[in-house]
């Protein structure tokens, strides 16, 4: 069978505004000044996704449900300029958006609209099979369409791949996305004990790496049973929005799965992406592109052996 697409990444579209605020948390006022302003544009988990491996050569498709609104257009035109394909299904809700809240240093704080989804919100069986079947690789976003889809996606036999951002480890909502996938990235930010929660995933599911970010601590790496720490990567310009850095993770690392690269190296390939999109403001959605992923993994590694 052909594969045509290299990367077919399900769910995650969507628009952010952008509010830069004093700091984080955010104490109580009537009114605040805002610089350098307020930003709406189009770019969420999958988009970011979709655009980290498109930058770095392969072969994107994108998939999700978006609304016949404004949000919508704006959605469309960042991958038609791009030059991504994507398959829109109308939501009937409206294209999903949210407020970022970002402070001085970079951190930020997400309110998402959960007014947009609807419960008989779903991605058409037909597509996800049909686009699955011309596919080496499916990231599933864990928006609610979505899990409806894993069933579909697992008996096409493509593998599969979601980020659990910031589970807490109990919430029953992300196990499906955590025990369909061969690879799992997730955030130890709300883990008391992330090598326990990532042992259980490999356990309970069928996932042959699970990745847990950690930030300026770098990431953990769990595969063939063994416990690695992964170093962060100093970006090469101020950190000024962290904004998609784990999207950006997740798909430099699975640039290097589909290279062929071992686990480690992969993750390696995750930290370079994850730290250039520290660089990034908020109000762009700019990717790392291959020869300066390679070039500066190669800088990376050459300094890890001189150490």
């Amino acid at each position: 069978m052909s594969r045509d697409i290299d990367v077919l990444v399900l769910g995650g579209a969507g628009v952010d505004t952008i509010v830069h605020v004093p700091e984080l948390p955010l104490p109580f006022a009537d009114s605040y000044m805002i610089r350098p302003g307020i930003e709406t544009r189009a770019g969420q988990t999958g988009d970011f996704v979709a655009l980290g491996v498109h930058a770095l050569g392969l072969r994107t498709h994108h998939l999700d449900l978006i609304g016949d609104d404004h949000e919508g257009e704006l959605v469309r035109a960042l991958h038609r300029d791009r030059g991504i394909a994507l398959t829109d299904v109308l939501q009937p809700g409206g294209t999903k958006r949210a407020v970022n809240l970002v402070g001085p240093d970079g951190r930020r704080l997400s309110l998402y609209d959960e007014s947009r989804s609807r419960e008989s919100d779903r991605l058409p069986e037909e597509t996800v099979r049909t686009l699955a079947a011309a596919s080496r690789h499916a990231h599933v976003s864990i928006t609610y369409p979505c899990a409806f889809a894993l069933p579909a996606l697992r008996e096409t036999g493509v593998t599969l791949s979601t980020d659990l951002h910031d589970w807490d480890g109990a919430n029953p909502y992300h196990e499906p996305f955590a025990h369909a996938a061969d690879v799992v990235f997730l955030s130890a930010t709300a883990l008391t004990d992330p090598e326990r929660t990532m042992r259980r995933i490999v356990e309970r599911g069928r996932a042959e790496v699970v990745v847990a970010t950690a930030g300026a601590d770098g990431a953990y790496l769990l595969a063939d049973d063994e416990m690695t720490h992964i170093p962060a990567v100093a970006p090469r310009t101020p950190v000024v929005d962290t904004n998609g850095a784990g999207d950006a993770f997740a798909s430099g690392f699975l640039f290097g799965r589909l290279n062929g690269e071992p686990p480690k190296r992969c993750a390696r390939y995750g930290a370079v992406a994850g730290a250039h999109a520290c660089t990034v403001p908020s109000t762009r959605t700019d990717a790392i592109g291959r020869d300066e992923l390679l070039s500066r993994v190669a800088e990376v590694e050459s300094a890890s052996v001189t150490h």
